[in-house]
Formats: structure tokens, sequence, C-alpha cells
């Protein structure tokens, strides 16, 4: 009976979602690196590989070892025993050694994983790519791969939008992103920079001059502000364009009390900008004498500015504990001298002979009201008044759709192109869209997920076909060996430079690891793709493994104790090849009589082997899952119609 069950169990267990499940941090990607692949091929010291794997599937792998959300990093299983892995810090690590960065783009264009795009060649039609970030240049990485002749349209001068409009230039390198960017060009993409579409041309100019399909990544380029009273002032800004002209080194004029108001990574993003605006106008053709003087007379101006210099405060709705911002972003802008009003709403911009003086808030009670949705309450009676003489508005993000006529056949939805989420077809057949300005301010990747797709639906509306993504998988041997005292190494992020010098310049903050710390946090990887393998045949059920675990999560249970689990008891009565009232009316002396059934935790198991070093018989082993996605193409049985398949290998309509 135990053995049957055992079976039926592991046989129900070993579909693809269940098992590409366990592996969190994989399926918790939006383009699926495999970040235990990686992780474990440095831990491993083969780093080459290890970019191989960080590159596969993301075009943008350097960019994001640098400044991803890493939602990887969320969902670590290792999160659950103490601390997540550095996934991100770690991508940073390798990508250095063999990303376009290091100046080589050999191994950028080899580790493309090509079964990410469809088998079948474009035939050098031209597509036109309107803007040149994130979701523009994945577009146009994967359909020159495909055969087609991409040309960018890109509305400033440099193309990466958001990258270098909205990251400050601490903490991504130019330089990186240039190097990514012309990674990309240098496939054959043509871009032309200082075209802006409905100033330089049209979609219909597009259609006219032979472009078969257009894609639409222009993301949401305006911020946001509150009607405040005086809030149309000299001197209050929106908090977008005050980064993009401080990245690209023309800073606003600033006062020396200055208030942000926002509490996410844009509001820190502008507030830590804010710090060191007066360094930028510093740095303009200094030689090297020079910058190691600046750099001198910066670090002795930091400790006057921390000291009351110049000011600059954070003002949020949210309480400190509900700031969307990043933990690390708060922290060290408190080390830069950011103070934070947490809980206060703005309400009015004061101001005197025209001038703006200070900022009045008021007490935020609650950001969500009892259903969960954004209904700030608000107590009128508590009132803070912050002296300023500049505001930056940084609360979110709109689009600027004015380009859009009504012949181009495009529609819209509350500020977004509408498409179809499957696609990202618009409702004009020859026109896609994704990324931000189709579904909102997300990460980046988001965008390179979501754009991927939307190259593969451009493909497919040129060829006729459908194009659908399946999952390989298979079981092999695993050699599984752990670092000595892995279980009780701690988390470490990388090191920032000292805040003094963090506030007084425009150096990178963060600093990559050593060889040694990289193998040594990437050891701490948990390997949730070796999994814990039973052999019923000849489990003896001794309970040693039961015994052994040190998350207890492996226990043998009689049938008598799972009577209100009905899945449970619908697996045992078709093992027993009974009914399950036959199950239902039996008592529980019978139930156990029966038999038992092993239960298991996957979704908290750490993978430390010790259930398979236990067993007495050998039933347990350890066995690797090994998987990955493919594109397969079919004909289309309704051409011009898209479809996209999602990756469960079944085929849905767009």
């Amino acid at each position: 009976m135990k053995q049957d069950l055992l079976q039926f169990e592991l046989a129900d267990q070993t579909g693809t979602d269940y098992w590409t499940r366990m592996v969190k941090c994989q399926d918790a990607c939006p383009v699926h690196t495999n970040a235990c692949g990686y992780v474990t091929a440095i831990a491993e010291g083969r780093h080459q590989e290890a970019y191989r794997i960080a590159r596969a599937t993301n075009p943008f792998a350097s960019i994001c070892g640098r400044v991803c959300g890493a939602p990887c990093e969320v969902n670590c299983r290792r999160g659950d025993l103490d601390a997540p892995v550095t996934i991100r810090a770690l991508k940073r690590f390798v990508t250095e050694k063999f990303g376009p960065e290091s100046g080589d783009f050999q191994h950028y264009h080899a580790g493309a994983d090509d079964r990410m795009i469809p088998p079948r060649r474009g035939d050098f039609e031209k597509i036109a790519v309107i803007g040149g970030g994130v979701s523009g240049l994945t577009v146009a990485h994967d359909l020159t791969k495909l055969g087609y002749k991409v040309t960018i349209f890109e509305a400033y001068s440099t193309p990466g939008g958001m990258l270098t409009a909205g990251v400050p230039v601490y903490r991504l390198p130019r330089e990186l992103v240039n190097a990514e960017i012309n990674a990309i060009l240098s496939m054959g993409v043509e871009l032309k920079c200082n075209m802006r579409l409905g100033r330089d041309f049209s979609i219909d100019d597009l259609r006219r001059q032979g472009y078969k399909a257009i894609f639409l990544g222009v993301g949401l380029p305006k911020g946001r502000k509150i009607s405040l009273p005086n809030s149309e002032l000299p001197m209050v800004y929106d908090g977008l364009e005050f980064l993009r002209a401080f990245n690209e080194g023309k800073p606003y004029e600033l006062g020396k009390r200055i208030v942000v108001i926002g509490g996410g990574n844009v509001a820190y993003d502008v507030a830590r900008s804010a710090v060191r605006r007066a360094k930028v106008q510093m740095a303009d053709a200094e030689s090297d004498m020079e910058r190691t003087q600046r750099i001198a007379y910066d670090v002795a101006r930091s400790a006057l500015r921390l000291s009351g210099d110049k000011e600059v405060h954070v003002v949020c709705l949210e309480q400190r504990h509900e700031m969307p911002a990043d933990e690390v972003e708060i922290h060290e802008g408190e080390e830069e001298g950011i103070r934070l009003h947490a809980a206060r709403g703005p309400r009015e911009v004061l101001e005197e002979n025209g001038e703006v003086i200070g900022l009045r808030t008021v007490k935020c009670n609650s950001v969500f009201d009892e259903n969960g949705k954004f209904n700030p309450s608000f107590d009128e009676n508590v009132i803070e008044d912050i002296e300023a003489d500049t505001i930056l508005f940084a609360i979110g993000q709109s689009s600027d759709l004015s380009f859009l006529k009504p012949e181009d056949g495009v529609e819209t939805d509350r500020g977004l192109i509408k498409v179809n989420p499957d696609t990202y077809q618009t409702s004009a057949p020859d026109v896609f869209a994704c990324g931000d300005i189709a579904h909102g301010p997300r990460l980046f990747i988001h965008a390179i997920a979501s754009a991927q797709i939307a190259a593969r639906s451009m493909h497919d509306f040129l060829r006729n076909t459908r194009t659908d993504v399946v999952v390989r998988k298979r079981w092999l041997p695993a050699d599984y060996t752990m670092a000595d005292g892995w279980d009780q190494l701690n988390r470490r992020n990388p090191s920032v430079i000292e805040s003094e010098r963090r506030a007084a310049s425009l150096d990178i903050i963060e600093i990559n690891y050593s060889e040694e710390e990289a193998r040594t946090q990437a050891s701490r990887c948990l390997r949730c793709n070796i999994n814990t393998i039973f052999d019923t045949s000849i489990c003896i059920a001794c309970n040693g493994c039961v015994d052994v675990c040190p998350e207890n999560l492996i226990k043998l249970v009689g049938l008598h104790q799972i009577r209100q689990d009905a899945s449970l008891m619908n697996l045992a009565a078709e093992s027993l090849d009974i009914t399950q009232d036959d199950l239902k009316g039996s008592s529980d002396e019978e139930l156990k009589a029966l038999g038992a059934i092993m239960l298991k935790d996957e979704s908290t198991c750490i993978r430390c082997g010790m259930c398979a070093s236990r067993c007495p018989t050998h039933a347990i082993n350890m066995r690797r899952f090994d998987f990955y996605r493919e594109c397969v193409t079919i004909d289309s049985p309704n051409p011009r119609v898209k479809y996209y398949a999602g990756e469960t290998g079944e085929i849905s309509a767009g």
C-alpha cells in the first residue's frame, strides 16, 4: 500500500509546472533566466559558462547585473532559511568579465539562446522600432536575429530610454549602457537619433516607406504632479525631467533646501541625485590632477552639506515600513543626509513674493482603504511645514501619446496604448507595443520579457504563423556536493563606497565582489533544481528520513490521519483501486490497516540531502531536473491573427 501510494504521488508531481515552480528563482524571472545555473557555475569557478547562462535569455544581462529589481531574489528559497542569495550582484560579477563592458562582444553574441526565437526566419522585411529604450532594443535584437531589417527611431540624441534618463549615473555607468546597446547595434540594427514620432515623421510615413510592421516602445517619459496650490511656481520641477538633465550633465538650478515628494525608488534616485547635483557642474574637461583635487574638495564639502549646507528631504504618504522604495535606497539615502518625512501628505507649496519657501504637509493616517485600494485618509489638524526653496515631484510616470492620429488606427485606454495582452498587437494589425506604454511602470526585466513576446508576434504577423513556447525537460543524475558550512554562510551584499565620498561625487557606489567573495556567496545557493526522488519499491518505511530531516517536512502518516484531505484520499482510493465512498466508510482502525502515505513538502525543502544519506536501502537519491523553454512554429489557421501559448505548451488564441 505505501509503495503504491508513493509511486502514484511521484507520478502526480512530475508534471512540468510542478517541478519548474520548485526552482523559484527561475520561475519568478520574467525571462526565466537560469539563476540557479549561473550561481552554481560561479561557486564552482566556471565563470565563462556562468556568463553564458546569465546572458542566454536576456539581452541586457550586464545592465540587470547592476539595476535589476531582482524578482529572483524575492522568491529565492534560501530566503525562507535566512536571507536570499545575492543573485543580482553575482550576475554583475560575471558580466564584468565576459559581457560587452569587457570590450569584447564575442561572448555576448555567442551566449544568446536561439531556442527562444521562432525557428522560421524572416525575409528581410523592413521593421520600424520607435524608441531606443529597453523594449525597443529587445525587439530589435530578436527580429534582427530572425532576419529582418530593423531601424530604431530615437527621439533623443542617444538611445537608452530610462536606462540613461531615469537611472542615476552613480548606479549605472553610461559606458556599460553604451557597450550593451552597441552589442545589439553590431548585429546590424540601424539607429536614427533625434527622430521624434509626431514631429519628424508619422506612422503613415513609415507605412508609405515600406515598413511592414511597426513597434511602439515609447515608454512613459513624463512625470506626474499633484495639483497643489502654487505648484506652477519656478523651482517646482518634474522629478523625471530633473533626472534626465542630471544624467546628461545639465543639472537644473536647485536651492539649498530641497523637498522630493514620493516614496519609491525613483523618488530616492531624484533625492540622491539632488544631493550630488553641485558636483556635476565641476566635472567638465578636467585633468587627472584636477579630478583628484576635486574629489578631495568634494569630500571636504560633503561634511558641510551633511551638517546643514544643503538639505534634501523626502516626503511620502506611506509609513516607513510601507514604503515601496528598496530598503537599501532608504538606508543609503539616510547615510547621505537625506531626511525622511513618512506618513505625510502634501497640501500646499508655500510661497512668498512669488518664490517657493516651503511645503505644507498633513498627517496621513492610511494609504489604502479596507478593500486594499489606494484611498489615502488624512488628519488635516496635524500640520508640518517643511522649509524649502526647491520641490521635486517623483510620484509616478505618464505617457505622451500626442503623436497618434485617428488614421493610425491605434486605440488608447487611460493614457496607455491598448494591446492584446497575449501578443502585444494593437488595434492596428501592423502596429505592436509593449513595455511601460502598454502595461504601466514595471521593472526593466518585465519590459524585456514583454518585448520578446512582441517580437515573436510581429514575426507571426509577417509570416502568417503561430509561435508556441514549450518546455523541454528531463531528469539527470546529480553530482550533489555542497561547500563546507554552506548552511552557516551569511548573505553579504557588495560593499559600497563610504557615504561621504558617495554624496560628494558621481562615482559608482557599489563595489564588485572579489573572486573569493563571489564564490562564497554563490555557495549559499540551495540548488533547487536538485530533488530528492523516492524509489518506493525498496522503501522499508523505517522513518529514518523523517527523523533526520532538519526542516521536519517529511512525514509518514496513516490513512486515518488524512481523512479530511479530499485530494490525498482520492490518491489513496485510485492507488487501492477502490472508491472514495469505500474509504470514507472505513473506520480509523480499518484505514490504519490499509496502509500509510509518505508526505514531503517540496516547497520548503532546502536540498540538504540528509534524507538520501540516511536511507539504509538507498530508496532516496538526488536527481537534477533539467529544463528549458523553446519556440516552435506551426501554421496559423487564421492568418494575421496572433496566438501565443504561454509556458504550459497549451495553445491559446490571442
